[in-house]
């Protein structure tokens, strides 16, 4: 724990000298689509999902590198159909993303997180799992860390998915693209939930997922930094360093990666990279990522 303390520390540290910071929805975030169907307690947000339309929201700006985290309370009881998303994505056919998805799923029975990562505009590199906790009976905090060197998807802050940087192996990887910050509530009962066995019941809406403890401490990038700046502009310098930069947070350290381990031998479900049916040739980035 002591170890784990101090990485925190080092994040905490860090976010001082971090480009954007606040807990609050209003700096950071805005409505982007069915503005009525948002409510606010406080600092807490809530966005729901009825027979009508389900909800979303973006970030102001668009970030290139650092972490991004929201605090989220899935919908409770029988949230089969639903889908709730906390994802990064840039725009365009060649676009990056990174996503969470919560898989409702019938009262009783866990969610399912998957998670994805897009390079180019190409996918299909979800993994599953499912919890430790109840996602539906309090706040817990989702966070993608991302860097030159690699993408970590973090949960209460441990990682549960690492992307690594394999670019000498040929492989792309996400760095030149400034990204979004979304989430969203919709309706796929056509697949969210044991393959689209079982529908949304409508009788239980509306479906309610809330949101607090929004933190952006990443490199933001106005719409007037050209395309080939960016990456420039959020890269450590002679003359600046950035903290998504320093050795401390180019990998893992040992106690996380031992917490990895731990997520992908109890709570790891399905991980793309074994599925021989879709992939009958291992995905080139697969072999690393193993390990």
């Amino acid at each position: 724990m002591a170890n784990r303390a101090a990485i925190l520390a080092i994040f905490a540290a860090f976010a001082l000298a971090g480009l954007v910071n606040s807990s609050k929805f209003d700096p950071l975030f805005q409505p982007s689509w069915a503005f009525d169907h948002f409510t606010s307690e406080g600092e807490v947000v809530h966005m729901k999902l009825d027979n009508h339309s389900g909800a979303g929201f973006s970030s102001k700006s668009k970030y290139l590198f650092g972490k991004v985290t929201v605090q989220i309370k899935l919908v409770a009881g029988d949230s089969a159909g639903t889908v709730t998303a906390f994802y990064m994505s840039s725009e365009g056919p060649y676009h990056n993303e990174f996503d969470f998805e919560f898989l409702g799923n019938k009262t009783g029975e866990p969610y399912l997180v998957q998670t994805n990562v897009y390079v180019n505009g190409v996918g299909n590199r979800e993994q599953r799992l499912n919890l430790w906790f109840d996602p539906t009976k309090d706040f817990h905090s989702y966070s993608i860390f991302w860097n030159q060197r690699l993408v970590v998807f973090l949960v209460d802050e441990t990682p549960v998915r690492v992307h690594s940087n394999l670019e000498h192996k040929g492989i792309p990887f996400p760095k030149d693209q400034a990204m979004g910050v979304y989430s969203s509530i919709w309706n796929a009962d056509d697949w969210a939930t044991q393959g689209g066995l079982v529908k949304t019941d409508w009788s239980h809406a509306p479906f309610v997922a809330s949101y607090t403890g929004f933190e952006i401490n990443a490199c933001a990038c106005p719409g007037e930094v050209a395309a080939a700046d960016i990456q420039k502009r959020c890269s450590s310098s002679a003359e600046r360093r950035y903290w998504w930069d320093e050795p401390t947070v180019s990998e893992l350290n040992v106690h996380q990666s031992h917490q990895l381990v731990w997520v992908r031998a109890n709570h790891m479900v399905y991980d793309y990279c074994s599925d021989t049916a879709r992939f009958p040739a291992t995905p080139a980035e697969c072999e690393h990522h193993r390990h």
